[in-house]
């Protein structure tokens, strides 16, 4: 376990954000990226809650944002360098923000994230 400060880690969660090609960026729609210490549940290290794009229809008005958490505590808990950290940080990022795209977790494990 590692000992990662909550403002490096929320700079690492941004560094991540940073990696997501542009043009994938740009079609991020209504849609909060934050760090949470601990999961709602064991063994979570992320969580998206919300409307994927691939669902919403002309109904989709007026809705609060979809909101990535990134957990920082479990994620600690797994990981023993900084390198580690920046690396589990990253595919969990990436993962939350595909499901935010409405790939669901069977495909994202078969494309190893």
């Amino acid at each position: 376990m590692i000992d990662i400060p909550r403002a490096r880690f929320e700079q690492l969660v941004s560094e991540a954000l940073d990696t997501i090609p542009p043009d994938l960026a740009e079609l991020m729609d209504n849609v909060v990226v934050v760090v949470v210490d601990d999961p709602p549940e064991p063994g979570l290290l992320g969580l998206y809650t919300g409307v994927p794009l691939t669902e919403r229809g002309a109904w989709y008005s007026g809705v609060l944002p979809d909101r990535i958490e990134i957990y920082r505590k479990p994620t600690l808990e797994i990981c023993e360098t900084e390198e580690d950290v920046i690396e589990e940080v990253r595919i969990t990022v990436v993962h939350e923000i595909a499901h935010h795209f409405g790939i669901d977790d069977e495909r994202l494990h078969e494309l190893g994230y």
